[in-house]
């Protein structure tokens, strides 16, 4: 499940990709377990299994594999220089990590591709977010929902290393485009140097009932400002696109 996009990479080999299923034979690293030692057995799983898909993801950039620790907040401790992101779902982990050079943050999102709950619908929504879905077809508003959420997941990891504050779902509004594979994520609030008003572009990929929403940032441009677009990996917008999603759909 999602082999492909570890197989093909981003064009270029600027962005790893790693994979690893919960359970199996993942062994801590030096300095690691400490940070599990009063987990649940499945907990510490899932730690092992999300740090063996981020080596994975370091060494499929040319990037020797570190400890990945932990902090207070439960954000992997990246190596100097590196920036990175892992998730996880019903058995899976999956990671992503380059360089700080390519990225200023990445966040990576893995979802069941299930209708939300209206009541939950509404609590991660805006008002124009909803809006937006009561236009879209009736039967798949709980999945596009879905989608909504996995976007905002995925555009907070890679912004709250900017700050190190928690957010609510209200701090950005999302607009997916399942046809272009691509979501818009325009910031409701600043965070650090991306001011408000500013349009992100992350990718979605579809599969298996799955949804993966990943947001690469570029770092802000001098005179991005409010309206400006960033995403991706490249200088200009047309090399930005995650190109490793598209080359999988192919």
């Amino acid at each position: 499940m999602f082999r492909d996009l570890l197989t093909r990479g981003w064009r270029g080999g600027t962005i790893g990709f790693g994979a690893a299923q919960i359970g199996g034979d993942h062994a801590f690293w030096p300095g690691e377990a400490p940070f599990v030692a009063r987990a649940t057995p499945a907990r510490q799983a899932e730690f092992a299994a999300g740090r063996a898909a981020a080596r994975q993801a370091l060494r499929a950039v040319g990037l020797v594999p570190f400890a990945i620790p932990m902090r207070a907040d439960r954000a992997p401790v990246w190596p100097a220089g590196i920036v990175g992101s892992i998730t996880h779902h019903d058995g899976q982990c999956l990671a992503v990590a380059t360089r700080r050079r390519i990225a200023a943050g990445l966040g990576l999102d893995l979802e069941p591709l299930d209708p939300l709950a209206p009541d939950l619908a509404f609590e991660i929504t805006t008002a124009a977010e909803r809006t937006w879905l009561s236009g879209q077809p009736e039967d798949l508003r709980g999945v596009l929902a879905r989608v909504v959420f996995s976007a905002k997941e995925a555009s907070y990891k890679a912004l709250y290393p900017q700050t190190g504050e928690v957010v609510g779902f209200d701090a950005m509004e999302i607009r997916p485009d399942l046809a272009l594979g691509r979501f818009t994520a325009t910031l409701n609030r600043r965070f650090g140097r991306y001011p408000m008003g500013q349009r992100l572009i992350g990718q979605i990929r579809v599969e298996n009932g799955l949804v993966c929403t990943l947001l690469a940032l570029t770092p802000p441009t001098e005179h991005g400002g409010a309206g400006a677009e960033h995403g991706g990996a490249g200088a200009g917008l047309d090399e930005m696109e995650m190109q490793c999603f598209h080359a999988a759909g192919d």
